[in-house]
């Protein structure tokens, strides 16, 4: 057979269950080879938009990332969903085709690995027919152990030369990380010492059995629970869950996190967004990081080690506290705060819609979350059932990312109603994978916060009297495109338009729904406010 068909069926007998792509001449066959060993392939109509939805899904569903791409042009149409996935350290395999020995005048030709690099990515490559596979699964391997993204140069000349059937190889799982026993003590004096402690719990809290680990630490030390934006949900119907820390939190928890005489940050970062450019933690408080990735380490004690074993050995060294729990939370949501409704002149105050949508949209669903000036409406305004239920790719930053997060993020839920919250400058330009939405038969709901704008930079700009013709467009009907598409589609610009809403969610759902809502664009929400303090 085909090195390249071996390739495919070798991923396939480690587990791989799905994989997203664009199919060219260069990975034909092995994508192919995927489907007919059992995987499932996913097709979208841009490479970009392929890699988020690998992103996404690998995320939600906690499986490895399979992303297939043509040589050239398809590997550098998905560099930035990529890097998304390189900035957010998912189990990523990037199965790129590459021109072989034959093709070094090639307009295809790219030096793959400078590319993986220059974004964050591991590179790995099937250097001759003999390794190809091998290869390959060492690349997965990295993958899943590493918690990394690794894009493998696949040359044309390696994929078509011929090999045996290969051995069937089991998955690895991801190592689990003791902490050095110094490093657990000194973390248990530290949280002894607390009155106050705050556990922000990030992305690598997320494994399994690290949320009920960290959770028992936190009742045990009296530690109040919040988590960065990307671990949304993760302690819910926990009395003490704060919800997300950072330029999201609501009053009520931005007072209590900065009040902490104690931070301790369970695979998070603690980067400008999560601590409002270092605002958000006193003075005076302790930090503590703990992380499996030692660059990660960089704010006060440092612990390397998986978050579930190290908040396990901690809880048998720590005594027993009340610590910050000495009175019931008032309510962390944002949609208990009250505000004045800015609707009118035919648009909609976007936290007005977002409390609709809450209430009228079913508690099983994953909200999947756009970059831009609207994405706090959605994040803290639309409750998730856990922290499979939220998915956000904003590692990067890039707008246009949302709808094939959405896409990722149902492929790898069904049982859920998938909702892609976007901008309209985003949802523009990822229109490509609405008819993704439709092929796949999704029972989406696409809500567009339209302000025909780039609005963070309108609310940026705007204040200091700068121009912005080059920042703002006409009005668009977004539902008639949608429609165009396969869609149904409404047009929102007050709360009773919601009723087709309603309807659609009482009827078969056999189609996606796009909500093209105008908002009010009178003013920036408050997390641009706090993000716009570091430019």
């Amino acid at each position: 057979m085909l090195v390249a068909e071996a390739i495919g069926r070798a991923l396939a007998a480690t587990g791989v269950e799905c994989a997203f792509g664009v199919v060219g001449s260069g990975n034909f066959h092995l994508t192919n080879a995927l489907v007919a060993a059992g995987a499932r392939f996913v097709a979208a109509r841009h490479e970009g938009g392929a890699a988020v939805m690998a992103d996404a899904y690998a995320r939600t569903s906690g499986r490895l990332g399979v992303l297939s791409l043509h040589q050239g042009p398809g590997v550098t149409n998905a560099l930035t969903g990529i890097a998304e996935a390189a900035k957010s350290r998912t189990p990523l395999v990037v199965l790129a085709a590459d021109t072989g020995a034959a093709g070094a005048r090639s307009n295809f030709r790219l030096d793959q690995a400078a590319l993986a690099a220059g974004i964050g990515a591991a590179f790995e490559r099937a250097a001759t027919p003999a390794s190809a596979v091998a290869d390959v699964l060492r690349a997965a391997r990295r993958a899943r152990i590493e918690r990394r993204t690794v894009l493998v140069g696949l040359p044309l000349d390696v994929q078509a030369a011929e090999t045996a059937d290969v051995a069937a190889a089991a998955a690895v799982l991801p190592p689990v990380h003791l902490p050095d026993p110094e490093a657990v003590r000194a973390l248990a004096d530290l949280l002894a010492a607390a009155r106050r402690p705050v556990f922000i719990a990030g992305r690598g809290a997320r494994d399994p059995g690290a949320a009920a680990a960290i959770a028992a630490l936190a009742e045990r030390c009296g530690a109040l629970l919040a988590t960065s934006a990307v671990a949304k949900g993760l302690f819910n119907g926990d009395p003490w869950y704060l919800d997300v820390a950072g330029g999201f939190a609501s009053p009520a928890a931005a007072e209590r996190i900065a009040g902490a005489d104690a931070v301790v940050a369970w695979g998070c970062s603690l980067n400008m967004w999560t601590t409002r450019h270092g605002r958000l933690i006193g003075p005076g408080a302790a930090v503590a990081q703990v992380d499996v990735d030692p660059d990660a380490l960089h704010t006060g004690l440092g612990v390397l080690g998986d978050a579930a074993a190290t908040a396990t050995a901690v809880l048998a060294a720590v005594p027993a506290s009340t610590g910050y729990r000495t009175r019931p939370l008032p309510s962390v949501r944002w949609r208990d705060e009250p505000f004045q409704d800015l609707s009118a002149d035919g648009r909609i105050d976007p936290r007005t819609l977002s409390i609709a949508l809450d209430d009228l949209l079913p508690a099983a669903r994953t909200v999947s979350v756009d970059s831009g000036n609207f994405m706090g409406y959605p994040s803290m305004y639309l409750a998730v059932p856990d922290a499979a239920g939220f998915c956000f790719t904003q590692a990067f930053q890039s707008i246009g990312l949302g709808l094939a997060t959405a896409i990722g993020a149902a492929v790898a839920r069904p049982d859920r109603l998938p909702v892609a919250a976007l901008g309209d400058g985003g949802f523009l330009m990822g229109i490509s994978e609405l008819e993704t939405v439709v092929r796949l038969g999704l029972p989406m709901v696409i809500v567009v916060y339209d302000d025909a704008a780039y609005g963070a930079e309108v609310h940026h700009f705007g204040p200091h009297g700068h121009p912005l013709e080059t920042v703002t467009f006409p009005d668009t009907d977004l539902a008639a495109i949608a429609r165009g598409y396969g869609c149904d589609g409404v047009v929102v610009r007050s709360a009773a338009d919601l009723a087709p809403v309603h309807a659609w969610l009482e009827g078969p759902r056999d189609r996606p729904l796009l909500i093209d809502a105008k908002v009010t664009a009178s003013r920036g929400s408050w997390w641009l406010e706090e993000a716009f303090r570091g430019h």
